[in-house]
C-alpha cells in the first residue's frame, strides 16, 4: 500500500463508518424520503476520541515492525493536529475527548491542543481534568519538575485503559532515577493494560534496563528474552538492541552461574551472527573490567559462532586470551596465545587492545617477586592492577618502556566505551 494512502486510511475508514452509521439510524421509512433530501444529510464527523483510536491501531503495527506504518503515522498525525485545533469548543467540553487530546499529545501530536485547552478555562479543562492536561503539556515539552508535580498524584488506574498505560509509561520515566522500584512497577502496570500494543512494546524496552540497572538480573533476562520473542521486528527494535548491547557490558557474567545460563537462553532469541557480536562485544567488556571468568565464557560462546569469520575467531581468541593473563598457571599459555594471534586481520581498536594485553604479560612474567591475585576472586580494573604491581616491583626510570606501555593501555582501554557504541550502532 503506497504510504501516503496508508496515513490517510484511518480517517477514510472513520467517515466510511460513520457515514454507514447514520444510514444504519434512520427510521424505517427513511427510504421514502427524496433521494436529494437523503444527499443532503452530510455524515458525522468522526469525535476526536475515534481518530485517536485510529492513531493507536496504527501506531500498534509498528509494533509488528510495520515500517509503512511508522513513516505513515506522520501523515496521519499531521490530519489530526490539524482536526483536532478546528474542532469548536463545546467539543472539547465532553470528558472524553478532552483526555483524547492529552492521548493525542502523549502518542506524538502537537502539544499546541493542549495550551487551546488551557486558554478555554474552566469550561473545558475542569479542576480535576487540570492536573492530567498541565502535566502531560509539561512532559511533552521537557519541563520534568513541572510534569512531576502535576502527575505525581494521579491514579493511572482511574483512567480508559489506553490513557491510563500513557500516563503509567509517562510516570515511569519521571521516577526512574530517584525510584527505580517505583518506576518498575509502573511499567508493569503499563505491560498489563496495554498487551500486544506499542505502549507495552516501549514498557518492556525500558523496564530491561531498569532492571540491568538496579541488578535485578534474574528479571532483566526474562524481560529481554520476551521482548526478543515478541516484538523482535519492532521498528525500535535496533534500538532496543544497541541499549541491551550496552546493558551486557555492565554485567558479571562469571559471578553465578544462573546469570551465565539465563544469558545464554536470552541468545538463543536472536539470529547466530548477531548472537555473536553480542558475546564479543559483553566479552570485551569484561577483559576492561576485570570479570575474567565472564570474559573467558563469553570468548568461548563467540567462538563457537564464529566458524568461518576469521575476524570475529580472531576476536574471541584475543579476549578469552587476554582475560588469562593474570592467572599464574595459564599465563605463559595466554602470552603465547596472543603472540600468535593474526594482528591484520582484527579491527584498529583491537590491535590496541591486544599491544596492551602483552605487554601486560610481558610486565607481570618479568615481576617474579610481586604476588600475583587470582583475579577469579577480584574484581579491579585490569590495567589499575598491573600498574599497581609495576610501581612495587620496579625503579620508575629502569622500567621507562614499560610504563609507557602501561600508558598507551590505559589509552587503548579508555576508548571501550566509544567501540561498544561503534559496534552497537551497527548490529542488526
Amino acid at each position: 500500500m503506497n504510504v501516503l494512502s496508508l496515513a490517510a486510511l484511518g480517517m477514510i475508514l472513520l467517515f466510511a463508518a460513520d457515514a454507514a452509521a447514520t444510514e444504519s439510524s434512520r427510521p424505517a421509512d427513511a427510504a421514502a424520503e427524496p433521494a436529494v433530501e437523503q444527499e443532503a444529510r452530510p455524515p458525522t464527523a468522526p469525535s476526536p476520541l475515534q481518530m485517536v483510536r485510529t492513531l493507536h491501531l496504527m501506531q500498534d503495527q509498528i509494533a509488528t515492525g510495520s515500517t509503512e506504518a511508522h513513516v505513515g503515522q506522520r501523515g496521519l498525525l499531521t490530519v489530526l493536529d490539524t482536526r483536532f485545533m478546528e474542532f469548536a469548543p463545546e467539543i472539547w467540553q465532553n470528558g472524553k475527548n478532552l483526555r483524547a487530546a492529552v492521548s493525542l499529545v502523549l502518542s506524538g501530536g502537537n502539544p499546541g491542543i493542549l495550551r487551546k485547552l488551557l486558554e478555554l478555562g474552566s469550561s473545558v479543562v475542569t479542576e480535576s481534568d487540570r492536573p492530567l492536561v498541565e502535566g502531560a503539556l509539561a512532559y511533552v515539552e521537557g519541563r520534568e519538575e513541572a510534569a512531576h508535580n502535576a502527575l505525581a498524584s494521579l491514579d493511572p488506574r482511574t483512567l480508559p485503559p489506553t490513557l491510563s498505560a500513557q500516563l503509567a509509561l509517562v510516570q515511569s520515566a519521571l521516577v526512574v532515577r530517584k525510584d527505580p522500584k517505583k518506576s518498575d512497577e509502573l511499567l508493569d502496570f503499563v505491560r498489563l493494560q496495554a498487551p500486544g500494543t506499542l505502549l507495552e512494546e516501549a514498557a518492556l524496552r525500558r523496564q530491561v534496563f531498569v532492571a540491568s540497572q538496579t541488578d535485578h538480573i534474574g528479571k532483566f533476562q526474562l524481560l529481554a528474552t520476551d521482548y526478543l520473542r515478541r516484538y523482535r521486528h519492532s521498528v525500535y527494535a535496533g534500538n532496543f538492541r544497541q541499549r541491551l548491547a550496552s546493558a551486557l557490558t555492565r554485567i558479571d557474567f562469571g559471578k553465578e552461574s544462573s546469570r551465565f545460563d539465563g544469558f545464554v537462553e536470552m541468545m538463543k532469541e536472536l539470529e547466530p551472527e548477531a548472537r555473536r557480536d553480542l558475546y564479543l562485544l559483553a566479552a570485551r567488556s569484561s577483559v576492561e573490567q576485570g570479570y575474567v571468568k565472564s570474559a573467558r565464557l563469553l570468548a568461548d560462546k563467540a567462538r563457537e559462532l564464529a566458524e568461518g569469520d576469521r575476524v570475529s575467531a580472531a576476536r574471541a581468541r584475543l579476549y578469552h586470551a587476554a582475560s588469562m593473563i593474570t592467572l599464574p598457571q595459564e599465563i605463559k599459555a595466554a602470552a603465547d596465545e596472543l603472540q600468535a594471534i593474526d594482528r591484520s586481520i582484527l579491527p584498529t581498536s583491537d590491535v590496541a587492545l591486544l599491544d596492551a594485553a602483552i605487554a601486560m604479560a610481558g610486565q607481570i612474567r618479568r615481576m617474579p617477586d610481586a604476588p600475583i591475585v587470582p583475579a577469579e576472586n577480584t574484581k579491579p580494573k585490569l590495567v589499575k592492577m598491573v600498574a599497581e604491581k609495576t610501581a612495587e616491583a620496579y625503579n620508575p626510570m629502569q622500567g621507562l618502556e614499560q610504563l609507557q606501555a602501561l600508558s598507551r593501555a590505559r589509552d587503548a582501554l579508555s576508548r571501550v566505551d566509544r567501540l561498544i557504541k561503534n559496534q552497537a550502532s551497527g548490529s542488526p
